[in-house]
């Protein structure tokens, strides 16, 4: 099967499951049942990700009486595109395929987050789920930036605190050090996208309103409704290490625009980049700063494009390189 047919057939699968939610959930469920027993755990995360926004009514069709959201919709769009196309290449050249993305079978993937899930059905392990989900996920973001930009600013936020879980998690199972400091041994258990536990990073209900659209909020009500727990996690554990992270995402996909996502410390993704003090606010509470000094990433403040800590503080032990993506 060739580049063009696998990826024409993905669309048109994708475009059938559009139609409605049910639909992306069995398409979404098929790529991890089909793939064997091996695979089919991989699923659990992606597919708790997928009922939450349909809780929210975000993936509802624009036919609907109460439509979603066009962005939403794109980003999930692209996910299951890059997954269906891998699939359909994976089966024509029987699971193996040399370096360089071409199957025996002559077909090549699309794009890199093709070929990465292409990895992930021939070597399964957390890094390689995660490496291939969010260069997906991340795809999606970077190709729909005007539709984030039409979405209300509590919407767009939401969107920035959503990756930079999806990208901490990815992080926790293939560089735990960068994600936990000294805590680092229990990551790959915590980010095992497989357990239950990943369900702590990446469940936005205990953090945000589970309805779309956000109207009569402001950011700041956002950040304010957020409970102890998620605020501990975003602002205690993974603000202070959001450049780290992003640049280890953009060295993991191959995808130099990651850092574009990222300002002076601060997510921007469609979102004012003017606006750290957002950020600054929410992490300044007692717990979050110990949870900071706890893990290794000590009190930060934001500076420009770059990350300063208090000169009193005793400087951490020096993490691995965010800079290498492995498992073990």
């Amino acid at each position: 099967m060739g580049e063009t047919e696998a990826a024409s057939l993905a669309a048109a699968k994708v475009r059938e499951a559009a139609g409605g939610t049910g639909s992306r959930v069995r398409l979404a469920t098929e790529f991890y049942t089909a793939a064997g027993r091996a695979r089919a755990s991989y699923g659990r995360a992606e597919l708790a990700f997928l009922r939450w926004e349909i809780a929210r009514g975000v993936l509802n069709p624009p036919t609907a009486a109460r439509p979603g959201s066009p962005w939403w919709r794109a980003v999930n769009d692209r996910l299951l595109r890059d997954k269906t196309e891998a699939a359909l290449l994976y089966e024509a050249g029987a699971g193996r395929s040399p370096a360089g993305g071409r199957s025996p079978a002559g077909g090549r993937s699309s794009a890199r987050s093709v070929e990465l899930w292409g990895e992930f059905l021939r070597a399964p392990s957390p890094s390689s789920w995660y490496r291939a989900h969010n260069s997906s996920v991340v795809a999606g973001y970077l190709e729909n930036v005007e539709l984030a930009e039409a979405e209300l600013p509590p919407e767009r936020f939401m969107m920035n605190v959503a990756l930079l879980r999806v990208l901490y998690t990815h992080a926790l199972a293939a560089q735990p050090r960068l994600a936990l400091g000294s805590f680092g041994t229990i990551g790959r258990l915590a980010g095992d996208p497989r357990r239950g536990s990943v369900g702590l990073f990446l469940d936005l209900r205990r953090a945000f309103p589970e309805r779309y659209p956000l109207t009569g909020l402001t950011v700041e009500d956002m950040v304010a409704a957020e409970g102890p727990l998620p605020r501990l996690l975003d602002w205690g554990i993974i603000a202070p290490r959001l450049t780290g992270l992003y640049s280890f995402a953009a060295a993991s996909f191959g995808e130099p625009r990651v850092m574009g996502m990222i300002s002076g410390g601060v997510p921007c993704y469609a979102f004012p980049a003017a606006r750290p003090e957002l950020w600054r606010q929410a992490g300044g509470g007692m717990l979050t700063r110990f949870a900071a000094y706890a893990t290794g990433a000590g009190r930060t403040r934001q500076s420009g494009t770059r990350q300063s800590r208090s000169p009193r503080r005793r400087p951490r032990r020096r993490a691995a390189s965010p800079f290498r993506d492995h498992d073990g």
